[in-house]
């Protein structure tokens, strides 16, 4: 009956970008949030601005803000994903690019006037280099200890952190040492 049950399940978990609807009601990580991403970045997105979404996914996320494809830029370097974007994405005038967050972004320098990163990879110097003067980047990240109960549970012999560095304080201060302003954080 377990086998059975695994083999139906795996036959819809057919996972496309960042699509995990499968799951919708059985799995409850970002209702302890105490933010709500989309709207935090829809506070500052104005129709007039020039956005880019880091690392993506399949675009299911970006989709869901609403802003005019004319204005939207995308990356993301993952092939599946890469692929998925071309089909979704690309038809509909967003301006998608195969990079990785944490290389040299293939934009000129102050591109745009917002930068979304959810919880991928950045480099501080290039969001400052393409963020226009007055510009925004907006993330959330899910930190150096992200599900250490399942990792500790599946594997105890993984005792490292794997992003020792994602802490808030420690982003904070690398953010300032590179000359931008905080507005929020939680």
């Amino acid at each position: 009956a377990l086998y059975k049950a695994w083999k139906e399940e795996e036959a819809k978990a057919q996972i496309k970008g960042w699509d995990f609807s499968h799951i919708e009601d059985r799995y409850e990580e970002e209702q302890e949030l105490p933010w709500d991403f989309r709207q935090v970045i829809k506070n500052y997105l104005r129709d007039e601005m020039k956005l880019l979404d880091m690392e993506t996914g399949g675009g299911e996320f970006l989709l869901s803000l609403g802003h005019l494809y004319s204005m939207t830029t995308a990356i993301e370097a993952y092939p599946p994903n890469v692929e998925l974007c071309q089909h979704v994405l690309t038809p509909l005038g967003i301006d998608f690019h195969a990079a990785d967050g944490g290389e040299p972004l293939p934009f000129p320098d102050e591109s745009f006037d917002i930068i979304t990163n959810r919880h991928g990879d950045y480099d501080f110097s290039e969001i400052y280099r393409t963020l226009k003067p007055a510009g925004f980047f907006i993330t959330q990240q899910v930190g150096a200890e992200n599900d250490r109960d399942l990792v500790n549970l599946l594997q105890p012999e993984l005792t490292e952190l794997p992003f020792p560095e994602q802490y808030l304080s420690i982003q904070e201060k690398t953010f300032r040492k590179q000359g931008f302003k905080i507005l929020e954080s939680a």
